[in-house]
């Protein structure tokens, strides 16, 4: 298995980007994004721009993940960063999520924030849950059924935090 990159998103990039956020939110599972989301609305949600940063992860020349970071509020709580990742379904369970995860997670140490703050990581994600557990983050509270899960019901989102 080749190595997995990660590098800024580049405008040809978005059609592959496109095809992992599409397939991600009509699973159902893991984003609270609308179901008739198109291409030009989720670019809007998921492309950042600076201070903010939008990667991708490939492998063998092939877009299998995404992330997206940056502040996760404005002013007074820019010290705390954010993120969101989305892997394809056939690259999940390949340490694809792991790698963007670190990559992440040193981008904000370099970027010199604080900490880096989940605000909605479903509690019935397990492999995500497991992963950011894995990579120090802890959850600091769950908002019962916060989150309509297409499989679960209403399930909980956790918010996690890993101080830098």
């Amino acid at each position: 298995m080749s190595e997995t990159v990660v590098r800024p998103i580049r405008d040809e990039d978005w059609p592959a980007v496109f095809a992992i956020v599409d397939e991600v939110v009509r699973e159902g599972e893991t984003y609270a994004y609308p179901l008739e989301l198109d291409s030009a609305g989720a670019r809007e949600l998921w492309v950042e721009s600076p201070p903010g940063l939008t990667v991708v992860a490939e492998r063998g020349g092939r877009i299998v993940g995404t992330a997206k970071m940056g502040p996760n509020r404005p002013g007074r709580g820019d010290h705390i960063g954010t993120a969101s990742f989305m892997v394809a379904s056939d690259a999940r369970g390949a340490g694809v999520g792991r790698v963007l995860g670190q990559w992440v997670v040193d981008w904000h140490r370099r970027a010199g924030f604080e900490g880096i703050q989940f605000n909605a990581v479903v509690a019935s994600n397990d492999p995500a849950v497991r992963l950011w557990r894995s990579l120090g983050f802890e959850v600091v509270g769950t908002v019962p059924g916060a989150f309509r899960s297409k499989r679960h019901g209403r399930v909980g989102l956790h918010v996690m935090f890993l101080a830098l």
